[in-house]
């Protein structure tokens, strides 16, 4: 008789051991998943991703919490809420800077923040409910940290320079180097071509003290002189002859 009693308290207790083992499977199944960290540049538009798995399809009643701590410390702070809609931050340093990148129906939760500002360094957490799944891994963290941007000289800067200084300096040396050169011929072919007779005393001061000009204040002097030879000399065109016939 015992032993009859025994067998069918034994056959009793198997199904309530499974189902004992079958239950964190069967209710404890939602699992939400972040990256570990994420890192980013002042004024860069920060994508906070988020995804789910869930036993239950998500209903209505799915709700997405995002809450932050900061850097240095403190209790968290909700600041986006999800229920059927998106309910944005009212206040604070998040005002206008959140927006929903969640697809539901996907197991999608992420957010994005826009505008990452070194205020923004903390940790950011994700927590889904999909009831009645509302147990298991609900909630899963990141810790962003945003850094200056650097400095970078863009393509469209460097040809601004380029267009602007590099380009008219680059003219005017060679217009220089093209004047200084066709003087100095300039030079070379007026002193071949006066005679030692055309000298004169006041020359002979004026070529001496050329000597110790540079090449550019000759072309201009130079080209003074003969224009005022050549005016005097059409002016005037018997007086170098009489001068001449005078030292004979």
């Amino acid at each position: 008789m015992r032993g009859g009693v025994c067998g069918r308290v034994n056959i009793l207790l198997v199904p309530s051991l499974l189902l004992l083992l079958l239950a964190p499977h069967l209710v404890f199944s939602i699992e939400v998943t972040t990256p570990a960290e994420l890192h980013a540049a002042v004024g860069d538009v920060v994508t906070l991703k988020c995804s789910f798995r869930s036993s239950s399809s998500p209903t209505s009643k799915m709700n997405v919490d995002w809450s932050y701590r900061p850097q240095t410390g403190g209790a968290p702070e909700t600041f986006f809420h999800f229920l059927s809609k998106v309910f944005l931050p009212t206040q604070g340093q998040f005002l206008d800077r959140i927006g929903w990148q969640g697809s539901p129906s996907r197991g999608v939760a992420s957010i994005s923040l826009i505008n990452a500002t070194l205020k923004d360094n903390g940790t950011y957490t994700c927590s889904v409910r999909n009831p009645p799944d509302v147990h298991g891994s609900p909630t899963s963290s990141i810790v962003l940290t945003v850094t200056p941007k650097k400095s970078s000289i863009r393509f469209s800067d460097v040809s601004v320079l380029i267009a602007f200084i590099l380009v008219p300096s680059g003219i005017l040396t060679l217009i220089l180097i093209g004047r200084m050169y066709c003087c100095g011929n300039r030079h070379s072919q007026s002193k071949a071509y006066r005679s030692s007779i055309e000298v004169t005393e006041g020359e002979e001061y004026v070529a001496s003290r050329d000597r110790r000009r540079t090449c550019y204040e000759r072309c201009l002097t130079d080209s003074e002189d003969e224009d005022y030879y050549y005016h005097q000399k059409k002016r005037h065109p018997h007086d170098e002859e009489d001068y001449a016939d005078s030292q004979v």
